[in-house]
């Protein structure tokens, strides 16, 4: 098919070189001129595997191209996916819907025949009817433009296998010729097995920030597990083991740690708090007040815990810190733990040299007053306290040989619970985590 794609961050670019990928012609429309002429050179300006090669294969051949004009798109394509971004508010909350809003407005003026637009934005419930009306109002050809709700579900370092071989679709839809149109989109993955749930546009909007709420509770939940296993000499890895046995339950968002961050989790859960509030329900939500609060105590655990570790005086104290990006994988710093742990160690007064494989760069622009280091073992020169803060397989393969002769004092802290603590304990090295033993 020919299709258009809206917005050309991180989803979008994903979904557009994906979409690529599988023969459809794609345009895609990005406003900003920098941004669009990289993504012309088949560039893109954050790190996900294998997106770039996508990308540039598919620009190269002419199945991907960009533009700024709305009208170029409208006349282009009769499938628009809109892929913009839904940030927190700086004043509240609240999302920000003036991108999904902008967008809209400008392809609507544009659509002269009957067409489907798709959302894949994480919107709060309620946007997609609304959005639905706007569009028959504004759009040219009226009531044949169509309003679709799809939501995504990409993970940062999976995202381009997710977008091409998702684990459901969901169609959040209002008119069967809608579903019929992307029925046939999807044709590919439904054949190969690929579950389909058709619904209506409010369940289709909560799908992703339920999803995310509930991971993001399991998240804090074995973090405040932590907790009581330090006071009561448990250990939280065997505890969310043995749990985790329990298939109702499963293993996985049990890692206990330093919490979780990034560009998704954080915004959606307080954004669905607040839309509760505007609907009435939000007694029935105040629970992901205290997920959140959970999630922000770990920050502070870690900085705490860092200074306990070096005799109680961050001043003047060396810290190594593995890790600025929010998972691995990612160049992604937004509301990373790891670099919020890193600043907050700085503020007490430690010199602090950060050392990530892919996101030293995006995290200098956040918080240009850190040092960072060319590598891992570069960053622990000298080093009082070395601390694990984001899962790279890089840091996992580094043992305390590798650091001998490097560090002042041999004290480590792993914020994932996945290095080997007895191992560093036997080299000499005094080695914690949270909630182990």
């Amino acid at each position: 098919m020919r299709i258009t794609v809206v917005g050309c961050g991180y989803l979008a670019a994903t979904h557009a070189a994906a979409m690529a990928e599988m023969g459809h012609e794609v345009l895609g429309i990005e406003i900003d001129p920098i941004k669009r002429a990289a993504l012309a050179e088949g560039r893109v300006q954050f790190y996900e595997p294998r997106l770039a090669d996508l990308l540039s294969r598919h620009v190269s051949s002419g199945r991907l191209r960009f533009t700024d004009s709305y009208a170029e798109i409208g006349d282009f394509g009769d499938l628009h996916f809109l892929c913009v971004g839904t940030p927190q508010m700086a004043e509240s909350l609240a999302a920000d819907l003036s991108q999904v809003e902008g967008a809209i407005e400008s392809l609507a003026a544009h659509l002269t025949r009957p067409s489907v637009v798709v959302g894949k934005s994480t919107v709060p419930v309620g946007t997609a009817a609304r959005m639905a009306r706007r569009l028959a109002e504004v759009s040219p050809a009226g009531d044949e433009v169509l309003l679709a709700w799809n939501p995504e579900f990409l993970r940062e370092g999976f995202a381009v296998d997710d977008s091409m071989h998702p684990d459901r679709i969901v169609l959040g839809v209002a008119d069967g010729r809608a579903e019929k149109v992307l029925r046939e989109f999807y044709g590919p993955m439904i054949d190969a097995g690929t579950p389909v749930v058709v619904t209506d546009y409010a369940t289709a909007e909560l799908v992703k920030v339920a999803a995310n709420a509930f991971l993001a509770t399991k998240i804090s939940f074995i973090n405040a597990m932590a907790e009581v296993c330090e006071v009561t000499g448990a250990d939280v890895v065997d505890l969310a083991d043995s749990i985790g046995y329990d298939a109702r339950i499963g293993r996985r968002f049990l890692q206990a740690g330093i919490g979780f961050g990034g560009g998704c989790l954080p915004k959606d859960i307080r954004a669905f708090v607040h839309r509760a509030g505007e609907l009435g329900v939000e007694d029935a939500m105040s629970f992901l007040r205290h997920v959140d609060d959970v999630n922000q105590r770990q920050r502070g655990r870690v900085v705490n815990l860092a200074q306990a570790m070096v005799g109680g005086d961050l001043s003047g104290a060396r810290i190594a810190v593995w890790g600025a990006a929010f998972k691995p994988d990612s160049d992604d710093v937004r509301d990373s733990p790891a670099l919020s742990i890193a600043g907050g160690l700085y503020l007490r007064g430690a010199e602090v040299r950060v050392y990530d494989p892919r996101a030293n760069d995006t995290a200098r622009r956040v918080f240009p007053t850190l040092t960072y280091a060319e590598s891992a073992v570069a960053a622990c020169h000298g080093a009082d306290l070395v601390l694990h803060l984001t899962e790279w397989p890089e840091f996992r393969a580094l043992g305390p040989a590798d650091l001998d002769g490097v560090v002042r004092h041999p004290r480590l802290f792993d914020g994932r619970n996945v290095l080997d603590l007895d191992a560093w304990r036997s080299a000499g090295w005094t080695a914690r985590a949270l909630g182990r033993h």
